[in-house]
């Protein structure tokens, strides 16, 4: 009976060998070598440098190239109106008219009394010869020459004052018609027919403003002013002095380009204390009236040439979790470098480097997410774009207009 136990035991034995012995094997088969991580690929190009025409872009406000409130310069009764809202007027059209009636009686007064001291001049002024003449005789006491010189005095003092008075009442009445001071556009009349008005009161009648030309006044940063000074010191920055070149483009609101190009008149000499800017006006002509004042427009500045300029799609530019940029390159060695870039602005859709890059870098344009500083990589040709042309790795990008 033992016999038999112990030869079970021994076939079960080596049934179990067998068995992890089988099992060893398959694992052994089924486990592989591990594979080798296959080598991003990306695509890049090459930085050139380039010129670049550098603009800014800046919002403006309209102004009036003229302006001229219309108020009275005497007191009265508005009896007419002369002219119609919102049309254009001429230097020296009359307005309004004040009633004349009380002005008129004030200088045909003024002109009697003149009259009438002119009258009394001669019977004065013979009496005050006469004394004189007795005088020397010892026939009047001086006592009476001494008053027929005063009435003669006085005589003629009253005959300038009434020629004073006179012209005073002629000015005055002069002042009943209010004229336009400029030629322009009127606006809305504050007063109508049967006003009475105030000389030199603080609301205006109307409003008269000219139109063509006409200035847009743009605030510009004192900080972006001494930069591009700076710039243009080292000479980064070189002014085209040809007369095309200095002038001024104009956005309107709607996104259109303003046809007429501008000048720029003046730069303010103070820098505003609130908000550390100095106002530019710039002078456009404007025949059709399209620039009215009070709209908002955006100014093109040129502000002149950068002859190294490196030009950067934006699509290859990273930021960090602290906003500041970097690009990813690759080097001679086919590695992948980290540099950390200074903006300058963005041009159309580029990024115009200011430093950070050199000629000759290849920037990383796509396949970013699978690489790290110190990988090797491979260098893929870049694809046709949608036009049917192809981008290569030594491509120049072109120089566009402010974004």
């Amino acid at each position: 009976m033992n016999k038999k136990i112990s030869g079970c035991g021994l076939y079960i034995t080596v049934i179990s060998v067998l068995f992890t012995g089988l099992l060893l094997s398959a694992c052994e088969q089924k486990k592989e070598a591990p594979k080798s991580r296959p080598v991003p690929e990306v695509t890049t190009m090459t930085v050139r440098l380039e010129p670049v025409a550098l603009t800014t872009e800046l919002p403006g406000r309209v102004s009036a190239y003229r302006t001229a409130e219309i108020r009275p310069q005497v007191n009265g009764l508005i009896i007419k109106r002369l002219f119609t809202e919102g049309s254009y007027v001429k230097e020296g059209q009359a307005l309004y008219e004040i009633d004349p009636a009380p002005f008129e009686a004030a200088l045909n007064n003024a002109k009697a009394a003149l009259v009438r001291s002119q009258a009394q001049l001669p019977s004065i002024e013979s009496r005050a010869v006469r004394y004189k003449d007795l005088l020397a005789d010892r026939a009047v006491s001086q006592q009476d020459y001494d008053d027929a010189e005063a009435a003669l005095a006085q005589i003629k003092a009253d005959m300038q004052y009434w020629k004073t008075s006179m012209e005073t009442a002629r000015i005055n009445l002069g002042y009943c018609s209010i004229t336009a001071p400029i030629s322009g556009r009127i606006g809305k009349s504050a007063v109508t027919e049967g006003a009475i008005v105030t000389a030199y009161q603080p609301v205006a009648l109307a409003t008269i403003r000219q139109l063509d030309p006409i200035y847009v006044e743009v605030p510009e940063s004192r900080t972006a002013m001494l930069r591009l000074k700076q710039r243009l010191n080292t000479g980064a920055i070189v002014v085209d002095d040809s007369p095309d070149k200095n002038t001024v483009g104009l956005i309107l609101e709607d996104n259109s380009a303003y046809p007429h190009k501008g000048a720029m008149q003046f730069s303010e000499v103070n820098v505003d204390e609130t908000t550390g800017s100095v106002t530019m006006q710039i002078i456009f002509s404007n025949p059709r009236q399209v620039l009215l004042p009070g709209m908002f427009v955006r100014a093109r500045i040129d502000e002149g040439v950068n002859p190294n300029a490196i030009l950067v799609p934006q699509e290859a530019i990273s930021r960090d979790y602290k906003g500041a940029p970097y690009a990813w390159i690759v080097t001679t060695e086919n590695k992948v470098e980290l540099k950390m870039l200074t903006l300058d602005r963005a041009i159309g859709n580029t990024w115009l480097v200011a430093s950070g890059l050199v000629s000759g870098d290849r920037v990383i344009l796509k396949g970013r997410q699978f690489i790290r500083p110190g990988m090797v990589v491979n260098i893929l040709p870049t694809p046709a774009d949608a036009s049917g042309s192809s981008v290569s790795a030594d491509t120049k990008i072109q120089p566009k207009g402010d974004a």
